[in-house]
């Protein structure tokens, strides 16, 4: 029988007196593979710091039988030594006091993977990192011999490396088997289920309310014959029969309308399935473009300092197409997006291009705008379109009256790129826009992407995001950019 690592029983997680995660019984035995999905602030890493004993529960019990490897998602890397030939394949640098956020990552993943540990708590360890960086962390995993609960918003990598899912959800956790690709199989064979439930529900409800309208009717008919009687019957011994038959007749009519609205009552209600809207962002005439490739380059040369990244770069980006940009970290991605944001030299850019563009950094609004006020007064869309396109990047029910300043930072990314999309620009420049946004804030991107008129050039690591919006590619690699 397989060992068990950690076992969580009758947990409650209570913030400012509000329940955030409530669990009766979890177990995570010696060889599980489990990979932990939900939305933003749904308490995935709550769940982690709970196993990993970085956080204690309101009331309940977490046994923890294994000493597990953490990694952390924001912390910075500790002083912790690592082994040397990890270090160097990760190319991490020798001097370790200042690095970059892929840096920062690539030093906790050789900490992490330098020791064995029974167990690994891993918390979205491929944000930030490329290719390379992601190629490693799968070959580590597929080997690694012990229990894995993995958070990741990479979904190729959750169907290589996971056999269980643990879907964080109002405050509990729902068991999938399988991988992420049956998980999602599985989700929507629970759609399907719900609709023909709520279909059957309301069939049965139109049913029992038509039953209880016919005995009401015929209960008013008794009455109404029952008073034509009474001036057309000439005998008082019939009269009083007859009244008395009527009034008898109603009443049992009444008691069976009664009793079929208290079986309408205890009817259980099934929900309808919340379907995903279509969203088509349109684009004005004075917006319209007609130059077949309205960004183009020739003879392109980028460098930092005196560090030539790319050289004697030629390309053609086709009108309305999304075009990814790929290759390892400091190749010259983010640096090929920034020259065209700014026009740069050896660039032939349409005259007619308006160029929204989205970086890598943390975002901050000043302005004391809710959110939706903040958008209706940045776009012409209709309302009803704005909130559907703001519901898309989860930003549902009260989420609308936050002032857009007090919006933490994946909110204020998820508000951003909102605006980005229903801004008036024909080009769009996205350098790594799914850092930090889950799943269902990944495929809400895919969808705008999708319905977006305009022309895309985009950076990502995400091979599933890649995949899934990408009509070309291009691949930065020795100097030179390639389309792939």
């Amino acid at each position: 029988m397989e060992k068990v690592c950690f076992e969580l029983e009758n947990i409650e997680v209570s913030y400012l007196d509000k329940e955030v995660m409530k669990i009766e019984r979890l177990a995570v035995h010696q060889f599980d593979r489990i990979g932990i999905v939900g939305k933003n602030g749904a308490g995935k890493s709550t769940l982690l710091q709970l196993l990993a004993d970085k956080l204690k529960p309101t009331s309940g019990k977490v046994h923890q039988y294994v000493e597990p490897g953490y990694f952390e998602q924001l912390a910075v890397s500790t002083r912790n030594e690592a082994d040397i030939a990890l270090l160097s394949r990760l190319a991490v640098p020798t001097n370790t006091d200042s690095l970059s956020g892929g840096e920062q990552t690539r030093l906790k993943l050789a900490q992490l993977f330098s020791y064995y540990h029974e167990a690994l708590l891993i918390d979205e360890p491929t944000t930030h990192l490329d290719g390379e960086g992601i190629t490693f962390l799968r070959e580590e995993l597929t080997y690694y011999y012990g229990a894995l609960l993995l958070i990741s918003h990479d979904r190729i990598l959750l169907d290589e490396l996971v056999t269980t899912i643990w879907e964080v959800r109002d405050g509990e956790v729902h068991v999938y088997k399988g991988n992420y690709s049956e998980y999602i199989a599985q989700k929507q064979l629970e759609r399907e289920q719900q609709q023909e439930g709520h279909e059957r529900f309301l069939k049965e409800k139109n049913r029992l309310e038509r039953a209880a309208a016919d005995k009401m009717k015929k209960a008013r008919k008794v009455a109404q014959a029952g008073s034509m009687s009474k001036k057309e019957s000439k005998s008082l011994a019939n009269r009083m029969i007859e009244t008395k038959s009527k009034g008898t007749s109603q009443k049992a009519l009444h008691r069976a309308a009664k009793a079929i609205e208290q079986r309408m009552a205890k009817l259980e209600e099934v929900e309808a399935v919340c379907n995903e809207r279509h969203i088509v962002f349109r684009q004005s005439e004075v917006l319209a473009m007609h130059n077949k490739f309205p960004l183009m380059a020739e003879q392109l040369k980028l460098e930092i300092n005196d560090r030539v990244l790319v050289e004697d770069v030629n390309f053609q980006f086709p009108l309305g197409k999304t075009i990814a940009v790929i290759g390892a970290n400091g190749i010259g991605k983010s640096t090929l997006l920034r020259h065209i944001a700014h026009n740069g030299s050896n660039l032939i850019i349409s005259p007619k291009a308006k160029i929204g563009y989205f970086r890598q950094m943390s975002y901050h609004f000043s302005s004391d705008e809710t959110v939706l006020e903040f958008v209706k007064s940045r776009s012409d869309y209709e309302e009803v379109f704005l909130r559907t396109v703001l519901h898309s990047m989860q930003f549902v029910g009260t989420d609308l009256l936050k002032s857009v300043h007090s919006l933490s930072g994946g909110e204020a990314i998820r508000l951003q790129l909102c605006l980005l999309f229903l801004g008036e620009y024909n080009i769009l420049l996205l350098d790594e826009p799914t850092n930090f946004l889950d799943i269902h804030a990944i495929e809400a991107l895919e969808r705008f992407m999708k319905g977006y008129k305009g022309t895309i050039v985009f950076v990502s690591h995400d091979r599933a995001f890649i995949q899934n919006v990408a009509d070309l590619q291009y691949r930065i690699h020795e100097k030179n950019m390639i389309q792939v």
